[in-house]
């Protein structure tokens, strides 16, 4: 359920605004829209076209449902990697789980498609069992679906979508980048705060006690080779990410959700992410759960107003990532 009796705002509206400012800009942003065949309009942020740090800080913000905010900072934690991100929300289950997670697993036989999606265009469709415990509901005539990578679904897959959100598919706006461009790895970074927000869930912490949160994480490199490129977005995360939460509930409760949050629970950690992908011969699905969250952690009480701390940035593993 979510923290609030009050009326819940509509991701795809806010997100709307945004993806009308990206639309608008696209010359500027380097960035091309285009329409497909059922209607549907493509906006490719990386992967025919240069795109940039501005292009993926705008996609964080769609994928956050306009309910986050996404800053450039020179301060990420990390010394040899100052460039990163800030993110925040005031209302953070919705925009990282009701919006920002890639939940909706998105295929196509006939032409082989496949991709998980993310964005507000999942509270439209509430196809994901997720939306049930979230007890939230968009209603919007537009939506926008957030993929990562090289190309656009298919305009059969597009109506498909489209029809899943009960919107007209010319009211569907579909926004890609691949993980190892600009814009992708920027986007990316901008998880910080919603794997810690999966973690919790995951953790089975209730989720209406959680009121806000902050995030930080250095932005990788860019790099071609696919698996290089999920190797260091995975990392800037898992080692040089940190984030704060702001609760409600008990210290017992409080100090419990930070002990088990930081990526160093996982068994999984202490090495480059693409090491371990390789170990598991690329089965993404036997990595241990657990090792996708940030470094370091703080959870704040708004109860008692205690703060527990737990987890370390790991900025050796970052380098030998980065490099």
């Amino acid at each position: 359920m979510t923290n609030s009796t009050m009326a819940a705002p509509s991701v795809n509206a806010r997100a709307g605004r945004i993806v009308e400012t990206i639309a608008s800009n696209a010359s500027a942003l380097r960035c091309a829209v285009s329409t497909g065949e059922s209607g549907e309009r493509r906006i490719d942020l990386g992967a025919n076209v240069p795109g940039g740090l501005e292009a993926g800080r705008l996609l964080g913000e769609v994928c956050m449902g306009g309910l986050g905010t996404v800053a450039i900072t020179s301060s990420s934690g990390l010394e040899k990697w100052p460039l990163g991100v800030v993110v925040h929300s005031s209302n953070p289950v919705i925009a990282c789980l009701g919006s920002q997670y890639a939940g909706w697993t998105i295929t196509e036989e006939a032409s082989g498609f496949f991709a998980l999606g993310s964005g507000p265009a999942r509270a439209l469709s509430r196809v994901e069992e997720l939306y049930k415990e979230l007890g939230y509901v968009d209603h919007h005539d537009a939506g926008a679906l957030v993929i990562e990578g090289d190309n656009a679904p298919p305009s059969s897959v597009a109506q498909s979508v489209a029809t899943a959100c009960g919107i007209a598919p010319s009211k569907l706006t579909v926004l890609y980048a691949p993980t190892g461009s600009l814009a992708g790895t920027v986007q990316i970074a901008s998880r910080v705060l919603e794997v810690a927000l999966h973690k919790a869930h995951a953790l089975h912490f209730p989720l209406d006690h959680i009121v806000d949160g902050y995030g930080v994480a250095p932005i990788a490199p860019p790099i071609p080779d696919f698996v290089k490129a999920m190797g260091r977005t995975n990392d800037a995360i898992i080692y040089g990410g940190r984030i704060q939460l702001f609760v409600r509930g008990t210290d017992e409760a409080a100090r419990k959700l930070a002990d088990a949050l930081p990526s160093s629970t996982s068994s999984a950690y202490g090495k480059p992410f693409a090491e371990t992908f390789a170990e598991v011969n690329g089965d993404f699905y036997k990595i241990d759960a657990m090792l996708f969250s940030p470094a370091l952690v703080t959870v704040s009480n708004l109860d008692s107003g205690a703060s527990f701390h737990a987890g370390k940035l790991a900025p050796d593993i970052v380098d030998a990532s980065f490099r």
